[in-house]
């Protein structure tokens, strides 16, 4: 893989990953374009999450610092988010174990891709209306309990499907369980460090001697590494703002026109 190409594709990730319009969608499309298919591909586009992993401990060091020292001293809400970050793992470890290769297989495609990015936006703009109503849910991280972090993880399997988006669908299920946006989005952003870091670890132990076989291979590597971070960092910020100001319908209308482009080329290809 070129450079240029690992670059591209770390911008990519970065933009993508924390924004509910799905990383790994906007990377198999990308790399389709590109004619990228091969399994190490594949395996390149997973580990560059890791990243995004790194933008969100920077991002929010402050916040876990307190978080890890309130676990030690045993303090109620730091126990609480990491109860609630656990239970919200559990259940896409179990799913992403058990159906990694099936995904892989059947819906590392353009046309899958098409249809979830099609029915996440639908889903997106009918939640936004749905709860346009109420209040706007609570602001802190505290109020984030087991029982929501494990709504919010039964969710968050659907996002094995590529297109569908992480982010997508913890925001729409923090959403439901009565969590604002920007709340929500933080408690996405906290929960990918074990599902990204997890699958980011699984797929480098499955194919990582192929993707770093050559010094090419490990400078497009780095290179797509430190891109994803460096634009993921900045992305975290600006999208929480949005987020406070605007919600999720935007997003919505994006992934629906971005969903029809691709069902529109790819049906006649």
């Amino acid at each position: 893989m070129p450079i240029w190409m690992a670059a591209v594709l770390g911008v990519v990730e970065g933009v993508t990953e924390y924004l509910p319009v799905s990383s790994t969608g906007h990377l198999i499309l990308v790399s389709h374009a590109f004619g990228l298919r091969d399994e190490a591909t594949k395996t390149f586009e997973v580990v560059i999450q890791a990243g995004a992993i790194l933008a969100v401990v920077v991002h929010f060091r402050a916040l876990l610092s307190r978080r890890v020292v309130g676990i030690f001293r045993r303090d109620p809400d730091a126990i609480r988010l990491l109860v609630a970050i656990a239970s919200a793992f559990v259940p896409t470890a179990i799913a992403g174990l058990l159906l990694r290769k099936l995904v892989k297989k059947h819906l590392f495609g353009p046309m899958p891709v098409a249809i979830a990015l099609i029915v996440g936006g639908v889903v997106m703009i009918a939640i936004e209306r749905v709860l346009a109503s109420r209040p706007p849910g609570d602001e802190r991280l505290e109020k984030v309990d087991a029982r929501r972090g494990f709504i919010i993880g039964l969710a968050q399997c659907l996002s094995l499907w590529p297109g569908m988006s992480r982010a997508m669908c913890t925001l729409v299920a923090g959403r439901l369980v009565g969590l604002s946006n920007a709340t929500a989005a933080e408690f996405s952003f906290l929960l990918a460090l074990p599902v990204l870091g997890a699958a980011t670890g699984l797929d480098l132990y499955k194919g990582g001697r192929e993707i770093v076989a050559t010094a090419d291979a490990r400078v497009a590597l780095a290179t797509g590494f430190m891109v994803s971070f460096f634009v993921a960092w900045a992305v975290i910020g600006l999208f929480l703002h949005f987020l406070r100001r605007r919600g999720l319908t935007a997003f919505g209308v994006y992934r629906i026109a971005l969903g029809a482009v691709v069902l529109l080329v790819f049906s006649r290809s």
